[in-house]
């Protein structure tokens, strides 16, 4: 399925200025950092099993540094299985917690990313483009070791950092809605 892609505004801000040619961002970088933060959950579950919490957190920590914006600001990080008053995570420290666990100053956070969870896949409705930030929209499904599979939304934004490395500024996820 051909994932539909709104880049006419990053193509008009290129024909105004081809500098900006250079930053934008393109959808196969989208896909890549995607693919990636899925491969890097599957690999936390997998340390947490091989190695335990406190190799799975330190994997978890590289993660962080290295996908999402925390180190230029607060990233909008509004995860699954969270609960007031809690719901936000907008620092690094409070996204740690949410996915491996073990922080006291969040003491419902069992770890996300330690459920052995051994594949996860993301499902895009829509990408939209526009010069060095993209948003995009659709599902993500995450298998465990049983085979049971769990479907989230997910909205994730990207920047392009100066080092030309996409970043995640905006992660909501929620649960998928299910009529009674």
């Amino acid at each position: 399925m051909k994932i539909p892609s709104i880049t006419a505004t990053a193509a008009l801000l290129v024909a105004i200025n081809p500098a900006l040619a250079e930053d934008s961002i393109t959808e196969a970088e989208i896909i890549t950092a995607q693919n990636g933060w899925c491969d890097a959950l599957v690999e936390i579950s997998a340390t947490n099993a091989k190695s335990g919490q406190a190799a799975a957190k330190a994997l978890a920590e590289s993660v962080i540094d290295s996908a999402y914006a925390y180190q230029m600001g607060p990233v909008l990080f509004k995860p699954t299985l969270t609960i007031n008053p809690q719901t936000f995570r907008t620092t690094r420290e409070g996204a740690l917690a949410y996915f491996v666990g073990g922080d006291p100053a969040y003491p419902n956070d069992t770890g996300f990313a330690l459920n052995d969870w051994t594949a996860c896949e993301d499902d895009n409705a829509a990408i939209f483009i526009s010069g060095n930030t993209a948003s995009t929209m659709g599902k993500v499904h995450f298998t465990d070791s049983k085979g049971n599979v769990t479907t989230v939304d997910k909205t994730w934004q990207f920047v392009k950092d100066d080092d030309g490395q996409l970043r995640i500024v905006v992660h909501h996820s929620s649960l998928e809605h299910t009529a009674d």
